[in-house]
């Protein structure tokens, strides 16, 4: 008689691995693995590394470590200038505006002395963007396409666009000073001005040949008081502002540079507006 051997007992039953899913969405599933903190990360999660990919929190983490480049000044990269064509466009637009309803806005925004100690402070600045006459307007929007990304690259987006309005107020604000109470006066010759200065002294700074630009700032001087019509206090305020404030964000020292910047242009304000307020006080007095 045979026997069968007893069967051997069967293996436990192994449980199912577990499918993983990414720790930032739990309902997707996935394979890969962060190479850094190895956790699971979906398509969506997943960022290109020198190996494997990584993680959003790790690549942020490790970002922290990487200085971020600069432009020559301290201010962020500029690959387009974008505010030098948005004040371009403004230009363009602003006059489109006054061709179409006359003299209504260049009297509204046209640098008026009278008006701003009557309290029409807007007019020191929205005096650069109206112009006289479509000569003015190519003039001056020629010399800022073709300065201003020059110095907006040198100085960052936010740096240049404080240069280009404290040249426009420092413009106006010598007009505010010395032209007579009743005669307006418009454009953006006071800020391009200040660009020239700007030019002149970033050149200098890096040891670059400034002659050029300074024959330029000499002939655009003659042609200023050869001409009564031109406004000198704009042209002059102007340059004076550009190339101070200029030589404060160039020569600023490096470390704690951009705070050393900043209280540089806040500084600048403050004078500019005192001396508005200094101004529209003694016209008021003078007209009690």
């Amino acid at each position: 008689m045979t026997s069968q051997p007893p069967s051997s007992p069967l293996p436990p039953e192994q449980p199912a691995e577990e499918v993983p899913t990414c720790y930032r969405h739990p309902d997707r599933e996935t394979w890969v693995r962060c190479q850094r903190c190895d956790r699971p990360i979906c398509p969506d999660c997943m960022r290109d590394a020198a190996v494997g990919f990584q993680c959003p929190e790790c690549v942020a983490e490790g970002n922290k470590g990487v200085r971020q480049a600069r432009s020559t000044f301290g201010g962020s990269v500029v690959r387009t200038p974008y505010v030098t064509w948005a004040i371009l466009a403004l230009n363009a637009i602003v006059f489109g505006a006054q061709y179409l309803l006359g003299n209504r806005v260049t009297l509204q925004l046209a640098m008026w002395p009278a008006g701003v100690a009557m309290g029409e402070y807007h007019r020191l600045i929205t005096a650069a963007v109206v112009h006289g006459g479509i000569f003015h307007l190519v003039v001056n929007t020629w010399a800022l396409y073709v300065v201003g990304p020059y110095l907006e690259r040198a100085f960052g987006h936010t740096r240049f666009l404080a240069l280009y309005v404290l040249s426009a107020l420092g413009g106006s604000v010598l007009g505010l000073w010395f032209d007579p109470l009743d005669q307006p006066s418009v454009g953006a010759s006071g800020a391009v001005y200040g660009l020239f200065g700007a030019i002149f002294v970033v050149n200098r700074r890096l040891n670059m040949d400034v002659r050029g630009i300074a024959v330029l700032i000499g002939l655009n001087l003659v042609i200023t008081f050869l001409f009564p019509t031109i406004s000198w206090t704009g042209h002059i305020g102007g340059l004076v502002t550009g190339a101070a404030l200029a030589a404060a964000l160039a020569y600023a020292p490096k470390g704690n540079r951009t705070l050393w910047q900043v209280a540089a242009l806040i500084g600048a304000l403050a004078i500019l507006l005192a001396l508005v307020f200094v101004r529209t006080g003694a016209i008021l007095a003078s007209l009690a």
